[in-house]
């Protein structure tokens, strides 16, 4: 689902869209012919030819659209930067206040999806501040924008004609209904596919209102993150402390262990007990700084967005709304700048690792590289990129 682009101002996270079909949608040419086709399409799937009249009529190509998807930023804080940056007081006291104003709808929610207030409410706050910047872009303009262009048309074509089903539905105003630039709508930033998919009326006005209706938008999430595998009644994330002898090669995403097994290797809960659980360990910033043990159920914020420091703030966010300590932020090593991080992967790519693009980012491949190359160094294999590792290399 989304992007943090109005929480820090340098990042756009990872949209959650549908698979690509197996034929290339149709795309660019004469705009008026590409919206007759779409008509045509919506038409053929069953849909009214007034409603895809009433959604199509008007459309234009937004210029500000494509230039957004052409230069997305990209997601270079580190966790501990980027979690203090995005979980402020307000966001903590008035997460609180809104688990309780709608203590009734989230009852609803884990009783029929098995997701927990906290897990909603984070995601809530950082996507829209509670429903506060949802942003301003026509959605219909948006996704036809999209959809038109040649660069990922399979992707936001079903999108657009989900549009004109929601407008048939009476859930979408074609002229006034603005969110993100991707077509994301509402309170926690959905796409109309998936609204048509998993949309519940949490208010029961006999509509899907994920801008207006605070309940709407809960619902929805919920059985959205249920669909995504979330496990009912397990932790998601928790925060732990590690032993200074701890075999480093045995930490990141991928290496699951039984909590009773982490535990016999002198990995501790900074609070309460650690579930007997598979989890992986998580050194988001090395072995000195914060430790986590994640367990299935942060796949799924794995699914809502790929980034690893969003999807690891989010969790955590989530953690602390339900009641667990700030982290211990530890006193973890230097990390590389944008240019340092740029010359690590270089050299990792002419040592014939796949890194994917140079681009300064620490992803998953470089995470794998880095950790693949201490251990061969002699270096504890944290999998943390450091100006001593650049030395060495």
């Amino acid at each position: 689902m989304i992007r943090a682009k109005l929480l820090a101002p340098t990042i756009a996270l990872t949209v959650i869209l549908a698979a690509p079909q197996a034929l290339a949608a149709k795309c660019g040419g004469d705009f008026q012919q590409f919206l007759a086709e779409v008509k045509a399409e919506a038409v053929a799937k069953g849909l009214s030819a007034r409603a895809a009249d009433r959604t199509l009529n008007g459309a234009q190509i937004d210029r500000k659209v494509l230039s957004r998807d052409r230069a997305q930023g990209v997601f270079k804080l580190d966790f501990l930067t980027f979690s203090k940056r995005v979980i402020s007081d307000y966001r903590m006291k008035h997460g609180a206040a809104k688990m309780k104003q709608y203590a009734r709808t989230f009852a609803r929610a884990e009783k029929d999806y098995g997701v927990p207030a906290p897990v909603i409410t984070a995601f809530w706050a950082l996507e829209t501040d509670y429903g506060g910047f949802q942003g301003d872009f026509n959605t219909v303009n948006a996704l036809a924008t999209l959809a038109h262009d040649c660069r990922r048309p399979h992707l936001f074509r079903p999108q657009l004609i989900a549009a004109i089903e929601m407008v048939q539905h009476g859930d979408l105003d074609p002229r006034t209904m603005t969110g993100a630039w991707a077509g994301e709508i509402g309170q926690v930033q959905m796409l109309p596919e998936d609204i048509i998919k998993f949309g519940k009326d949490g208010d029961g006005d006999g509509h899907v209102n994920l801008k207006t209706s605070s309940a709407d938008a809960i619902l929805t999430a919920a059985a959205f993150i249920q669909n995504l595998g979330w496990r009912r009644g397990e932790p998601w994330l928790q925060e732990v402390t590690v032993p200074s002898n701890l075999d480093w090669e045995t930490t990141g995403l991928g290496k699951k262990k039984n909590g009773s097994e982490w535990s016999r290797l002198g990995v501790k809960a900074r609070s309460g007990k650690i579930a007997n659980l598979p989890a992986d360990l998580l050194l988001p910033q090395g072995r000195k700084g914060p430790a986590f043990l994640a367990f299935n159920n942060f796949a799924v914020y794995l699914e809502w967005n790929q980034s690893f420091i969003y999807t690891t703030t989010a969790a955590y966010f989530a953690t602390r709304l339900g009641g667990a300590p700030r982290y211990d932020a530890g006193n973890p090593d230097p990390g590389l700048g944008d240019a340092e991080m740029k010359q690590l992967q270089n050299k990792l790519k002419a040592m014939g690792y796949d890194v994917g693009k140079v681009d300064g980012i620490l992803g998953s491949k470089t995470r794998d590289a880095v950790q693949d190359v201490q251990k061969k160094l002699g270096m504890p294999a944290d999998a943390w990129p450091t100006p001593a590792l650049l030395s060495k290399l």
